[in-house]
């Protein structure tokens, strides 16, 4: 029975998929924590998912240790699949840029305002795709919004939340809420599709009505300028771009439409549609694909096909789990594309309109 559990994405596909509107969201969060207390792991499930939780939630910890999973990838096939697929599946990211990412803590915003925000920076968003964060503060300013991006916290426990660690998790979300409910914010926004789906379920997590509260105040930040009528000027794009749907915010979230109108609304932007399997998840899932890595390859391998069948120059993801995944099954099928945050595309876009 374990086992099953184990194998479960928590993809949350099952919610949408149920026509019944059984809340299979609800019993997964439920039994996961569950598991963790009362199942007795072997030892080594208890030093690889020790060893995640001490890293992947800590930004500090991930920065430094990001050159020696660089040399630990070229030393990867000679590990056991397990140990390898942290340094097989990390994102390929020059230490430069590491060490000289810098994201500014507050941006006015430009025009008529808007309303003020809060975008959580998160842990291996922050850490290997700054660049999105820095996307997302711009285009969102560029928007009308004025943006606040404290340092802290670390990271929402979203990680801790999908996988059953529920005291970490609970201790992330207190600390989350106090980080941007002393900065006075209308909205809390993320980047990242499982930080979003965690943090909108923060009130059943704590159960108090202050988490309540927080968690109807957040949004992707697709969802967001998908909510309001742009007043930045769009310019060209010129490139086929495919959407990929990242599970947590498709199916948890039920955000679908919101990135693809941001999208279609870049002038000679081709958005494409997979054609096979779209809600299929491409197997990242939180820390699926480093505990159970031989069934998220198979599933990461067959999502990147599909995806490859669009005839797309560019994929659009809006998950550092996802992108991290595809970049890697993309490469492994000889056929590397360049993945995007829609954020990413919407600020090339304003900045192509100046």
């Amino acid at each position: 029975m374990i086992s099953r559990w184990d194998h479960c994405l928590g993809c949350m596909a099952c919610v949408t998929a149920c026509p019944s509107g059984v809340r299979y969201d609800r019993l997964i969060e439920r039994v996961r924590p569950q598991v963790e207390r009362h199942h007795k792991r072997s030892s080594s499930e208890r030093v690889l998912r020790r060893l995640l939780f001490a890293t992947l939630p800590h930004p500090r910890r991930m920065r430094a240790l990001a050159p020696l999973l660089a040399v630990a990838r070229s030393a990867s096939p000679a590990l056991p699949d397990r140990l390898s697929a942290l340094p097989r599946l990390a994102p390929r990211v020059q230490t430069r840029g590491l060490i000289r990412s810098r994201l500014p803590r507050h941006a006015p915003a430009v025009g008529r305002p808007r309303g003020r925000v809060g975008l959580l920076l998160g842990c291996v968003q922050r850490v290997f795709y700054s660049p999105v964060q820095l996307a997302a503060i711009r285009s969102l300013a560029a928007e009308g919004f004025e943006v606040l991006a404290p340092p802290a916290p670390d990271c929402c426990g979203a990680l801790e939340f999908h996988s059953g660690e529920e005291r970490r998790a609970i201790a992330r979300a207190t600390e989350t809420i106090a980080a941007f409910d002393a900065a006075g914010v209308d909205y809390v926004v993320t980047t990242a599709a499982g930080c979003g789906s965690a943090m909108k379920e923060y009130g059943d997590l704590l159960d108090t009505p202050a988490a309540r509260a927080f968690a109807g105040r957040v949004r992707d930040v697709t969802e967001l300028l998908g909510s309001v009528e742009p007043v930045a000027p769009r310019g060209p794009l010129p490139m086929r771009v495919v959407y990929h749907d990242a599970c947590h915010l498709a199916h948890a979230q039920g955000v679908r439409e919101e990135p693809r109108a941001l999208l279609r609304a870049i002038p000679e932007l081709e958005l494409l549609e997979v054609a096979n399997e779209r809600d299929i998840c491409c197997g990242s899932a939180g820390i699926y694909n480093l505990v159970q890595p031989e069934a998220a390859a198979e599933l990461g391998a067959r999502k990147a096909r599909h995806l490859l069948e669009t005839g797309a120059e560019a994929i659009a993801a809006a998950n550092p789990g996802c992108t991290a995944q595809l970049d890697f099954h993309l490469r492994e099928l000889g056929r590397p594309l360049p993945i995007f945050h829609p954020i990413e595309l919407v600020w090339r876009s304003i900045q192509a309109g100046r």
